[in-house]
C-alpha cells in the first residue's frame, strides 16, 4: 500500500471529522512500513514499527478510523477487544490467536488476489463444466459434419451460460467428497493439527461419490470453489499470505484501558487483567508465534492500541508494555460544530442513511439545516449533561426523531417529509432537559 501520508489522512477526512493528529499519525506509521520495505534486507530487519496508543472518549473516531483503514488497505488487517482475552490458565482466548487471526486474514486476502488473477481459468473451467453438463459429448464414431454442428452447438451454448440464459435449468454435478474445514484460530496448533486430521477421515470415510440435481446458477458457485481448490496452489499462497503479515499486518487492538489496573484498585481488579498484559508483552515486542500454517515473527507487525481510559491511565499499563507504545495521540472530544459536520459532510453519513432506508418504502425525506443544527446541540447538550459518547448519540437522537416515521412509513409512500427544527424540538427538548430521563432515553 503506497499511499503518501497526504493521501491517507484525505480518504480519511471523507469518513472521520476533525481527529487531525490522530490521521496524521496513522499515516506516517502505515508510510513508514513501505519505505521500510524499499530498503536492503539487512535494514530492514533493524527499523521496528512505531507502535501507536490512542486516548480518547468513546464515540470520538478510534474504532471508525480502524475500520476505514481495513477497507482502505490490502494488507493483512484485524481489530480485536483486548477485553476478551485473559492469562493463560483463565477462561477465555490466548493473546496468541490474534497472530493466528491475522494469518487467516492474509490468506484470505492473497487467495482473492490469486483467484482474480486466474479469474479467466476459473471461468472457463466452470463454463465447460456446466456445458458438459448440458451437451454430452458425442460418441467418436460421429461423421465430421455432426462434428462440426456440435461445435457451433458448444459455442452458442457457452454464450447462453456466460449470459445466464441457463441459469434456471438444472445439471447434475459430482461431489467426489467432503471436505470439512477446521479454522479455530482460539486453538492451539497442536489442537489444530488434531481437527485436520479428523477432517482427513471425515474425507476417506465418503468414498462414494454424491450426485446432486442443482440450478445452473448454483452450479456456477459450487464449481468455482472446485476451480480454486484445484488450480491455485495453496502452500505458495500460504507461505505469502505468513510473510506479508509478518512484514505488513496491523492489529488494532481495541479498549486496551479495559486491561489497565488502577492505582487506586490496590488489588481488587481482576487478577487476569495484569496476566492479559504480560502475556500481550512478549506479542508487541517481537516473538515466534506457530500457526497450523508456519511460524510467523511479530518483529515487525504494527501495533495500534485505542482507549477510553476514563477509570484508568495509561501509565496505570505495566511499565515494559507502556514502552512498545512509544507514539501516543489523544483525540478531541466532539464539539457541537464537529457533531454538526459529521451529519452533513461524511461520506454515507446517518442522515444519506436514513434517507436511502425510507426510500425504500417510497418516503422521501427532507433535512433542514436548522433541524440538523438542532440535532447537534442537543446531541452536544446530552454528551454533557451525561456520559459523553460521542458521535454514538446521534444514532439515538436520530432514531427518537425518525421513530413514528418510520413506523408509519408504508402509509405515505410517495410523500415527501420535511424534518424542520420544531419537530426535532418537539421530540426532544424535554427528554434532554430533564436528567433523569435523558439518562435512559438518550
Amino acid at each position: 500500500m503506497d499511499l503518501t501520508p497526504k493521501q491517507t489522512v484525505k480518504y480519511l477526512d471523507d469518513y472521520v471529522i476533525s481527529q487531525q493528529d490522530a490521521k496524521k499519525t496513522i499515516a506516517l506509521a502505515l508510510r513508514t512500513r513501505y519505505r521500510r520495505m524499499q530498503l536492503s534486507p539487512e535494514l530492514q530487519e533493524e527499523i521496528m514499527p512505531k507502535n501507536i496508543l490512542m486516548i480518547g472518549s468513546t464515540g470520538v473516531g478510534k474504532t471508525e478510523i480502524s475500520r476505514r483503514l481495513a477497507k482502505m488497505m490490502r494488507v493483512p488487517f484485524i481489530k480485536v477487544e483486548a477485553s476478551k482475552y485473559t492469562e493463560v490458565g483463565f477462561v477465555g482466548r490466548d493473546v496468541e490467536s490474534m497472530i493466528r487471526d491475522l494469518v487467516i486474514n492474509s490468506i484470505s486476502i492473497v487467495k482473492a488476489e490469486k483467484e482474480e488473477e486466474n479469474k479467466d481459468k476459473i471461468e472457463n473451467y466452470v463454463i465447460n463444466k456446466i456445458v458438459e453438463k448440458l451437451l454430452p459429448p458425442l460418441p467418436e464414431a460421429a461423421s465430421q459434419s455432426k462434428k462440426d454442428d456440435y461445435q457451433k452447438l458448444l459455442i452458442a451454448m457457452e454464450k447462453r451460460v456466460v449470459d445466464g440464459e441457463m441459469d434456471d435449468k438444472t445439471v447434475e454435478l459430482e461431489f467426489d467428497k467432503i471436505h470439512v474445514e477446521f479454522d479455530d484460530s482460539s486453538l492451539p496448533p497442536e489442537m489444530a493439527k488434531v481437527q485436520e486430521s479428523f477432517s482427513k477421515i471425515f474425507e476417506t470415510m465418503n468414498k462414494e461419490d454424491n450426485k446432486k440435481e442443482v440450478s445452473v446458477k448454483d452450479a456456477k458457485s459450487i464449481l468455482k470453489l472446485e476451480a480454486s481448490h484445484k488450480l491455485l496452489d495453496m502452500t505458495n499462497i500460504n507461505t505469502t499470505a505468513l510473510k506479508r503479515a509478518e512484514d505488513g499486518g496491523i492489529i488494532f487492538l481495541d479498549e486496551i484501558d479495559k486491561i489497565a489496573i488502577s492505582a487506586k484498585s490496590q488489588g481488587r481488579n481482576d487478577p487476569s487483567k495484569e496476566g492479559v498484559q504480560r502475556d500481550l508483552l512478549p506479542i508487541v515486542e517481537g516473538s515466534s508465534v506457530t500457526t497450523k500454517y508456519g511460524v510467523i515473527n511479530t518483529d515487525h507487525i504494527l501495533f495500534i492500541a485505542a482507549g477510553a481510559f476514563h477509570l484508568t491511565k495509561p501509565s496505570d499499563l505495566i511499565p515494559e508494555l507502556q514502552g512498545r507504545f512509544p507514539l501516543r495521540v489523544e483525540l478531541e472530544s466532539l464539539t457541537e460544530e464537529t457533531l454538526y459536520k459529521i451529519l452533513t459532510q461524511t461520506q454515507n453519513s446517518l442522515l444519506k442513511q436514513y434517507e436511502a432506508l425510507l426510500s425504500v418504502e417510497g418516503l422521501k425525506l427532507v433535512f433542514e439545516d436548522e433541524a440538523i443544527r438542532a440535532m447537534a446541540h442537543l446531541a452536544h447538550k446530552a454528551n454533557e449533561i451525561t456520559e459523553d459518547i460521542g458521535a454514538r448519540r446521534l444514532h439515538t437522537i436520530l432514531e427518537k426523531i425518525l421513530e413514528d416515521i418510520s413506523f408509519d412509513a408504508d402509509e405515505h409512500s410517495g410523500e415527501e417529509f420535511i424534518i424542520d427544527a420544531n419537530l426535532v424540538h418537539e421530540k426532544l427538548d424535554m427528554v434532554v432537559d430533564d436528567d433523569d430521563l435523558s439518562r435512559y432515553i438518550l
